[in-house]
């Protein structure tokens, strides 16, 4: 077992790993060029990039006068306010999130340009259970759990109110199924240890302050048991349990298909720890020789078997209390595919299911899937999607020359809410534990045991997200590997991950360009113009064009493999060897951003490409927001823990050199976070937001891809 990282081992390892240097972070979060521009431009770029004395911060309103003390408190109060934060490096200088590691310290910061009423009052922050409103009704003592309670008294810049109110005391195991303990933050602002009216709480409601997690790649509470289930042929199970079962209720159903020349026992690593859990998983005999379409029957065959067989497995221990609306489907190479495939025909009315319907089925999660059936087929529609991609893959390896064994077709296609995991160094077998090879070709290789690892934490905060909403185990999800390693994942330069989030379609969100409509370079498909300096930009379906990871003047999109030949998926690319920036105008009706929660883009390095291979390393640069009055807030993307990831130095795939698959990565900036250290920016007033790129932006020249610029509440 790899022990358990503390935050400062994990912080430092990945600090030395970064080549470019950090801003040292101003007062004002401010754009990061004042030289003028070498050629005139359209008005709307010098409202969005020049620099102005328009950035200067807003005086801040005066303090409110003393209020009336204390009046009752009631659950009908709002006393809600962001406090728990990670410290970041430069602007914003603190960024508010929920989870936090065991073992590490928690942070709050105290904007006093948002809550001017604090400026100079000496409060004392304690840290505490959460409690719902009608809790604390019942009970408004103040116990703090961090060893002390802390007395401040902010004031000036924000980065004089990040205040540390727990060094690494608190646990993140509560003993019990829930993953990670759940804590309040509440500022006693007259000190007398109750929370009552005036106070103010992070976590004033039914969603906690913060959540802190401990090693998830531990077994949970219970005593995993398993039993095999003979249905006849291709119907075979192992059906794993807790064995506390009798006394748990219904529990959520994780139905596993195995891939081609694979072996629906190979499972253990998964059954077992979500049964610790208290999951019921059942692993089933898969008929993938003949194709997809016989693996998509063995999954719809086998599930519907199980729901039916309650009252015989295992000797009935599971009658009663399997949730029948509440399943997970997970699939392997064609089982990945299976699992897609088999969705789709269940939302067309295959009667093969009896016993549940699409509805029931909340999360399809495919390890390295092939793609053998296309887009009209292998398509997982709108249900939640989950991809896991191995970048060592030897089988379903991802080269340029094969649409079948490229695994992010299938995550592109789904239409509900996505997510995507990407691990280097990690081969086709390390995704189950049935001995043999680990199916790996490539540099740095991973391995079972520690790939195994990587699988439990995210697996177990992924299905925690999705079958019980939790907030903090959703953030495990987006944020970047550097900022928010598990505790208890492998600590290892060669172990790399990268992570892809974008809420659904129908999300409440603002999408300024996803490039899928209006093709002109000069326009975004929300129809706001497009502007920059940035070298050779081109927009296109994101699919490399002469099956070789070799660049080739001829081939824009080299190394893009989320698109098949059918598939649809656009994107742009350029490159920049100096200052440059790409500006996208917000159109007019559209410029109140105030409501969402996050501005979200996705990003690549391209492969073999030399602005790449110049410096192996994170790429940075920078985003800017303007508002109409000319005020911006400029934040580096590297402030949030890394950058832009380099692809995976695998060869093969071409004539030369090293790099695989271009690799995207999700990066979701707070919204708020733009207006911190007193910018002044009004987000209900924006016009545009730009790139920017070389200098004090960021890395001094690169090569990406970019996607999915979006501004998203969830």
């Amino acid at each position: 077992m790899v022990a358990s990282p503390t935050w400062k081992s994990v912080r430092g390892r990945f600090e030395q790993r970064g080549a470019h240097p950090r801003p040292s972070g101003p007062l004002l979060c401010l754009p990061v060029s004042t030289q003028p521009m070498k050629s005139p431009l359209p008005l709307l770029v010098l409202a969005l990039v020049a620099s102005t004395a328009a950035g200067q911060a807003t005086p801040a309103r005066a303090s409110s006068s003393p209020i009336d003390w204390p009046p009752r408190l009631t659950r009908d109060m709002d006393l809600q306010v962001q406090l728990a934060c990670q410290e970041t490096d430069g602007c914003p200088h603190a960024t508010y999130v929920q989870a936090f590691l065991e073992g590490g310290p928690v942070q709050i910061a105290i904007d006093t340009t948002r809550l001017p009423e604090l400026g100079g009052l000496t409060v004392d922050l304690y840290v505490t259970e959460h409690r719902t409103p009608a809790e604390w009704e019942l009970d408004p003592v103040l116990l703090d759990r961090s060893g002390g309670i802390e007395t401040v008294t902010p004031g000036g810049p924000l980065t004089n109110n990040v205040f540390v109110v727990d060094a690494g005391t608190l646990s993140g195991s509560s003993g019990t199924t829930e993953v990670g303990v759940d804590y309040s933050i509440v500022i006693d602002r007259n000190r007398d240890g109750l929370l009552d009216g005036g106070d103010l709480v992070d976590g004033w409601g039914e969603t906690p302050g913060f959540q802190v997690f401990g090693n998830l790649t531990l077994p949970g509470p219970y005593q995993p048991v398993s039993t095999l289930f003979n249905g006849g042929s291709f119907r075979n199970q192992k059906i794993y349990y807790p064995e506390e079962v009798a006394t748990l209720g219904e529990l959520p159903l994780v139905v596993v298909s195995h891939g081609n020349g694979h072996n629906y026992q190979w499972y253990d690593h998964i059954g077992n720890f979500l049964a610790s859990w208290g999951y019921v998983v059942m692993a089933h005999q898969n008929n993938t020789g003949p194709g997809i379409e016989t693996a998509a029957t063995s999954t719809l065959r086998n599930t519907n078997l199980f729901l039916g067989r309650l009252h015989e497995i295992a000797g009935g221990a599971l009658q009663g209390h399997v949730d029948k609306r509440t399943i997970v489907w997970m699939g392997h190479s064609r089982g990945g595919e299976g699992v897609a495939r088999a969705y789709k025909r269940l939302v067309e009315g295959d009667p093969i299911a009896q016993r549940f319907t699409a509805e029931d089925v909340k999360l399809v999660s495919s390890i390295a899937p092939t793609d053998f059936l296309g887009p009209e087929e292998s398509n997982p529609l709108d249900v939640r999607f989950h991809l896991w991609t191995g970048g060592a893959d030897a089988d379903v390896n991802g080269c340029a020359s094969s649409d079948i064994a490229q695994t992010f077709h299938l995550h592109e296609r789904a239409q509900g809410e996505r997510m995507s995991i990407s691990l280097h160094g990690v081969g086709h077998g390390d995704f189950h534990d049935g001995g043999g090879s680990s199916v790996a070709s490539g540099p740095c290789l991973v391995g079972r045991e520690r790939t195994h690892l990587v699988m439990k934490s995210y697996l177990l905060a992924l299905l925690e997200y999705v079958l019980r909403g939790d907030e903090g185990c959703k953030e495990f999800l987006w944020r970047q590997w550097e900022d928010l390693t598990p505790v208890g994942a492998p600590l290892s330069n060669c172990v790399v991950v990268d992570l892809m989030y974008q809420s659904a379609p129908g999300a409440q969100k603002l999408v300024l360009d996803d490039f899928e409509s209006n093709p002109e370079l000069d326009r975004s498909s929300s129809g706001g113009r497009v502007v920059g300096t940035v070298v050779g930009r081109s927009e296109g379906r994101l699919d490399d064009g002469n099956n070789t990871f070799t660049p080739n003047a001829a081939d824009v999109f080299n190394g893009m493999t989320l698109a098949g030949a059918l598939d649809q998926t656009h994107g742009t690319i350029f490159s920049w060897n100096e200052e440059a920036y790409l500006v996208f105008e917000i159109p007019a009706g559209k410029q109140d951003v105030s409501g969402y929660r996050y501005l979200s883009f996705r990003a690549c390095q391209t492969t073999r490409f030399p602005n790449t291979t110049a410096e192996l390393d994170d790429l940075d640069f920078s985003v800017v927001v303007t508002d109409t009055s000319g005020r911006r807030g400029a934040i580096r993307i590297g402030a949030y823990g890394g950058g832009i990831e380099e692809p995976y130095q695998r060869s093969l795939c071409g004539g030369g050199g090293k790099g695989w698959a271009n690799e995207w990565e999700t990066v979701r900036i707070p919204v708020d976070d733009f207006r911190s250290s007193g910018t002044g920016v009004d987000t209900s007033a924006l016009v545009g937001v730009s790139f920017r790129f070389g200098g004090a932006a960021g890395s001094d020249f690169g090569r990406i891809g970019l996607d999915e610029i979006e501004f998203t509440v969830e």
